[in-house]
């Protein structure tokens, strides 16, 4: 699939997608005339990149757990050093800080949404 199908389908601008490619994130075939081409698991590797990059993580630290993502069940770092791994740790602590957040905030709405809404509205 071309660029475009592949912005569509992953609702991802196609300069965020070229930015992608830069740092080492997806890779495309070219096709003769110049075209970028994706394979359909590119589908689903974007939407595993945007989902990182949502909760926090850099770029740099994407590149380096993508392998593992096609097999999550699978995940061994053979070269995994401190240094990666403390990162790891951090980032992970991180994105559960803004998970307890999320909650706290959603829980929040939905005291406000129980206190202002009539008695039987949907």
């Amino acid at each position: 699939m071309r660029i475009g199908e592949l912005s569509e389908r992953t609702n991802t601008p196609r300069r965020l997608l070229r930015y992608y490619e830069e740092q080492g994130l997806i890779a495309a075939d070219r096709s003769p005339n110049g075209y970028r081409e994706y394979d359909e698991r590119f589908v689903d590797r974007v939407m595993q990149i945007r989902g990182l990059l949502d909760a926090g993580l850099p770029t740099r630290i994407i590149k380096q757990i993508l392998p593992c993502l096609d097999k999550p069940r699978v995940i061994h770092f053979p070269d995994a050093t401190p240094e990666m791994l403390a990162t790891l740790q951090r980032e992970r602590d991180r994105m559960t800080e803004r998970i307890e957040c999320l909650i706290r905030n959603r829980d929040a709405m939905d005291e406000y949404l129980q206190t202002v809404t009539p008695a039987g509205a949907p």
